[in-house]
């Protein structure tokens, strides 16, 4: 049996120098002043998609805006190819496959392309980083992604943190997810679930039913956090429940408008609950990412 393990550098080639090919085209537009120029246009017929592509699923409504707006625009940014072996003068699809698909839907016959010399394995990471990239990955398929560049490729979290623009924290917290059972990943991907309320089952000692419990309660992050620290979980989430029953829904106009001011200043939701008749309370704070957790404490910090 062999120790070695795969050299963190990953391939020859480097990340860095892959990323540059799949850059979201906002950043290369913004570098270079203009939209990137294709080598030249391929019929598209003559454009095939990767069979090895690790994203399976594209939504069918998502593909008719995006075929909407390149029967208007066009297709700005070129897709990437390489050459077909088997049959001369085709192409392969490294990365804009959605694009390809939504090109068919409007009808286009041709499409801009951008011509690479990648072999499998270089495609199969330009792959992941694509679909990494892309802004409506769940949290389940982005954790996917970095576990995949980490376990084939060898590339550590502080290397897919610098060259991928994610904190290095975000990084892990995901991957971390990949730990819970099947049906609560699912619950994940379904929307049920936020990352937050993930996280917070991964201590438990029945991540699946207290996931249902706070898919049942509309509980919150904070509550399933207790819960699932608590020794007897099934009676801690009746008391959750009953509590978020309890709260008072109204509040005052100065409380509601030092409620926005608050939010408008740190651009972030902020909730006070003032304890009726005393000079306590409590104030909330919800971030979205754990980019924003960040900044939040950088900012309570100085």
């Amino acid at each position: 049996m062999s120790d070695k393990k795969p050299k963190t550098r990953g391939l020859g080639r480097g990340l860095s120098a892959l990323m540059a090919d799949v850059a979201p085209q906002e950043e290369r537009a913004a570098d270079a002043g203009q939209p990137r120029k294709s080598d030249f246009l391929i019929a598209i017929e003559k454009i095939f998609p990767n069979p090895h592509q690790p994203r399976r699923r594209f939504e069918n409504e998502q593909l008719e805006d995006l075929a909407a707006s390149i029967r208007e625009k066009g297709v700005i940014q070129p897709l990437i190819v390489r050459r077909r072996e088997m049959a001369e003068g085709t192409f392969e699809i490294v990365a804009g496959e959605r694009r390809w698909r939504a090109a068919q839907m409007a009808q286009l016959h041709e499409l801009p392309v951008l011509v690479r010399d990648f072999n499998d394995t270089e495609v199969l990471e330009i792959a992941i980083i694509e679909n990494i990239q892309r802004a409506d990955l769940n949290p389940v398929e982005e954790a996917v992604g970095y576990k995949q560049l980490m376990e084939k490729f060898g590339h550590t979290q502080e290397k897919l943190s610098a060259v991928l623009g994610k904190s290095r924290s975000h990084i892990a917290n995901l991957v971390r997810l990949l730990q819970l059972p099947e049906e609560v990943q699912t619950y994940l991907r379904d929307g049920q679930l936020s990352a937050g309320h993930a996280r917070a089952l991964i201590t438990s000692q029945d991540p699946v039913s207290l996931a249902r419990k706070v898919i049942e309660n509309g509980l919150s992050v904070r509550e399933t956090e207790r819960l699932a620290k608590a020794p007897d979980q099934s009676s801690a989430t009746k008391d959750a429940s009953q509590t978020k029953t309890r709260q008072p829904k109204d509040k005052d106009a100065d409380t509601r408008a030092l409620e926005a001011d608050l939010s408008a200043n740190l651009r972030m939701k902020v909730s006070i609950q003032h304890d009726n008749g005393q000079e306590s309370g409590l104030v909330s704070i919800r971030y979205t990412s754990l980019d924003e957790l960040d900044e939040l404490c950088q900012k309570l910090g100085s």
